[in-house]
């Protein structure tokens, strides 16, 4: 099993970067690696609830994630275990957001660890490393 860790400065307080984390028209906004739609969203954001994210990529497929809420903590921490739908075989992994004020903003940390090896983790931070930059992005505006 392997992890990455991706950290991110984003200009908007905490609150409000968990909202985007955590709701649907939030999610919309940066979920994915890169430009395409999300097509659906969908958060029960407790300890216990559920979330799945399916999003269109520019290539035109087609993918989709879900998990269980783990540890929410509003707005420090977010933990989740994550599974794309349709791969048995990749197993869960979890996928863990600590933000932290700044004088700018928040200070994004994201650990995914649990991956099943050093291409999952590569294809992972890949993906999440475009993902997190559209949600400096939208900040950014």
């Amino acid at each position: 099993m392997t992890s990455l860790t991706l950290v991110r400065r984003i200009n908007a307080q905490p609150t409000t970067v968990f909202d985007a984390l955590t709701t649907p028209d939030g999610i919309a906004c940066w979920w994915g690696p890169d430009d395409g739609p999300v097509l659906v969203a969908e958060t029960d954001v407790r300890v216990g609830g559920r979330f799945r994210v399916r999003f269109r990529m520019l290539d035109g497929s087609e993918h989709e994630s879900s998990g269980e809420y783990l540890r929410v903590d509003p707005p420090h921490h977010l933990e989740m275990s994550w599974r794309w739908s349709g791969d048995e075989d990749g197993g869960e992994s979890r996928v863990e957001i600590a933000l932290r004020a700044t004088d700018t903003g928040t200070e994004l940390t994201f650990t995914h660890a649990g991956l099943q090896d050093e291409a999952s983790r590569s294809g992972h931070e890949e993906g999440w490393s475009g993902a997190l930059d559209k949600l400096v992005r939208h900040f950014a505006a």
